[in-house]
């Protein structure tokens, strides 16, 4: 393998993880995990199972497509 593809996919992987960190801090509204009140804390794991099935609609959408 070569060195661009290599520092394309350690891009990836990158920015896949801030993305997903990203969501996570969305889904909270920026609060700590600990400072959730339980119905918070129920509608960030909503939130979270949402875009976590959009992500894998949208990789099927992609493969449909190629």
């Amino acid at each position: 393998m070569d060195l661009n593809g290599l520092l394309n996919r350690l891009v990836k992987m990158f920015v896949r993880s801030a993305v997903d960190a990203g969501v996570d801090y969305a889904a909270r509204r920026g609060k700590p995990e600990g400072k959730l009140t339980p119905e918070e804390r129920e509608q960030a794991k909503t939130a979270r199972n949402l875009a976590r099935r959009a992500k894998d609609i949208s990789k099927v959408t992609r493969r449909l497509w190629r």
